[in-house]
């Protein structure tokens, strides 16, 4: 981990993980199925189930894959909250937690880049996947436990609808092929040979 990862680390004191479950389920709790807030907590999940899949291979091949997948994935959900969500938040005079929406994810896609530059079973690639993982569990946890929440409460129906229909239209746009099913709170992504999130494919790093 490099001497600026760890100042950022320290500065910035990670919640409990009884917290996050806590900001979770407020968030569940204030979802409807199929709505923009239930789609973004699908998405949330399954970053954090790629995080942990590039953590836990066992060689080099697929932790490269492992991290294209993570890299795809973090990167189509931050263009479609930064083109449909963040926007909302500013105009329903959220722009402040919009502007710091913004910053964190551009931080994490940068740093995402550059960690596909380190060896990917070197202990500084492990180091800082779990700073970048860190700096995303806390970006979660304020949308879903605060942000996202308040949004809820100043939009009406039509305007739930209308965000639901375009921040997955952006989402799919980005993934293509790769978009999962969200059908239901088990959605998973479908990495079909040859794709961008398969093991062959040639997704970029977020930057």
């Amino acid at each position: 981990m490099s001497i600026l990862d760890k100042l950022v680390a320290a500065v910035t004191p990670p919640e409990s993980d009884e917290a996050r479950r806590e900001a979770r389920e407020k968030a569940r709790s204030a979802a409807r199925d199929g709505d923009w807030l239930d789609t973004i907590l699908q998405h949330h999940e399954m970053i954090e189930s790629a995080f942990a899949e590039v953590r836990a291979s066992t060689d080099a091949a697929a932790r490269n894959a492992a991290h294209r997948r993570l890299a795809l994935l973090l990167t189509g959900h931050s263009i479609a909250e930064e083109a449909v969500i963040y926007p909302a938040l500013a105009r329903a005079d959220e722009k402040g937690h919009s502007t710091k929406a913004y910053t964190e994810q551009a931080a994490a896609k940068a740093q995402l880049g550059l960690l596909g530059n380190l060896a990917p079973m070197s202990q500084e690639y492990l180091d800082k996947l779990e700073h970048i993982r860190g700096a995303v569990l806390h970006h979660v946890y304020e949308e879903e436990g605060e942000w996202f929440l308040d949004l809820c409460q100043r939009l009406d129906a039509s305007e739930q609808r209308l965000l639901g229909e375009r921040y997955r239209e952006e989402f799919e746009r980005y993934m293509g092929d790769d978009a999962p099913e969200a059908q239901g709170r088990q959605a998973q992504p479908r990495f079909a040979p040859g794709s961008k999130l398969g093991l062959g494919g040639d997704a970029t790093t977020p930057g």
